[in-house]
């Protein structure tokens, strides 16, 4: 009875086109959503994200107002559970929440290449590591920007020279600009020497990062600056915590473009269903079951829902894979990525919705009398 129902849904082109599009701009809307959500979780979540530790200014929140002398990476190492400790400078061109943050990253190129994710795509390490104000450069950037290895890129009162540009198995990372602790440092408007914006400590397997870092904390309680340390995927989730709140709120969108499509569907199904009464009646007359009616009804809502959300997960798809997209504030990016969670859990809404929207008109049409269904206009 496939054939019936695709002649049934070809019969009213205009109708299904409408049907399966506004589906389509829903399941795209809620596939986006979804990958915000993800990218949120992936920053926040994970083992490597607990097991370092991120040493900041106490009572400081954007990177341009923490500033941590750069020998307090002496007085970490020996402590119990370090395995290694990198300082940092980190420079962004806006501490608000944007859609087009750039964020430096400044440490030793030789800790670069040894603890970060990253395997390069362009360049090399060697002109990297030869040159002062030479950067690598993170594919979503590069996408966003239009760079490519040997440009010069300015923003603000920094200018470097594209060495490489990276891929990374971390999302977020591929959001970052990686450049010498030395470079920017000596920056004019950063004025920074011996100074650094965090501390970044990687500890050894089965210590306690809880306890590690109260110990980072009274270590340097007699310093000139005092500190906070934390978690990394915690100090991230403070960080951003006004965005955690709006992605939150996001999630709301994503349930209403879910009862949008629940509702549109429904609404097709419901005219489809009173435009062929009597078709269903002879169908019954013919020999067809109340359940075989029941199916073909549901056939139809599903396949519609499952043809616009399908639609709508590509375009997503194709968005987020090209687009380069992420948020950040403060110097702490999330990026959107597409993954196979989002293709599945876009496809499966789509046929639960497909099929919840088709209930209704199938009961009616498996249980209406067929002299009541040959009556109707």
């Amino acid at each position: 009875m496939m054939k019936y129902v695709l002649k049934t849904i070809w019969r009213h082109r205009a109708r299904t086109l409408l049907t399966v599009c506004g589906a389509a701009v829903a399941i795209f809307v809620f596939g986006l959503v979804t990958s915000v959500q993800e990218g949120l979780d992936r920053l926040t979540h994970g083992d490597a994200f607990n097991r370092s530790l991120i040493v900041f200014q106490e009572n400081r929140f954007c990177p341009t107002s923490s500033r941590l002398p750069e020998d307090y990476a002496d007085r970490i190492r020996p402590l119990a559970g370090v395995r290694e400790v990198m300082p940092i400078q980190v420079w962004t061109n806006n501490c608000r929440a944007s859609l087009d943050i750039v964020v430096f990253n400044g440490a030793d190129p030789r800790q670069i290449r040894a603890y970060r994710p990253m395997t390069l795509v362009g360049g090399s390490w060697q002109a990297f590591e030869s040159r002062r104000d030479a950067a690598l450069v993170g594919r979503s950037v590069a996408q966003r920007r239009d760079l490519s290895v040997g440009d010069q890129f300015s923003i603000g009162d920094v200018s470097v020279h594209i060495a490489g540009i990276f891929r990374s198995s971390v999302p977020s990372e591929e959001n970052l600009i990686y450049t010498s602790l030395r470079f920017l440092q000596y920056t004019n408007s950063l004025d920074a020497a011996g100074l650094v914006t965090q501390h970044e400590v990687l500890l050894t397997e089965g210590a306690d990062p809880d306890r590690v870092a109260a110990e980072i904390d009274a270590e340097l309680r007699s310093g000139t600056v005092a500190t906070r340390t934390r978690r990394k995927g915690a100090f991230q989730a403070g960080t951003l915590s006004d965005l955690v709140d709006l992605i939150g709120f996001s999630h709301w969108l994503g349930y209403a473009c879910v009862g949008l499509v629940l509702s549109l569907v429904a609404t097709t199904t419901v005219m489809s269903v009173q435009d062929r009464m009597k078709e269903y009646a002879i169908l019954q007359v013919i020999g067809a079951r109340p359940l075989g009616t029941l199916r073909l009804v549901l056939a139809e809502s599903t396949l519609l829902c499952v043809l616009g959300g399908a639609l709508g997960t590509v375009a997503a798809m194709i968005l987020l894979t090209f687009g380069g997209y992420a948020i950040g504030a403060e110097g702490v990016t999330i990026a959107f990525r597409p993954s196979t969670r989002l293709v599945a859990s876009s496809l499966i809404v789509s046929l639960i919705v497909g099929l919840l929207a088709g209930l209704g008109p199938a009961f009616q049409v498996s249980t209406i009398k067929i002299v009541d269904a040959l009556r109707t206009e």
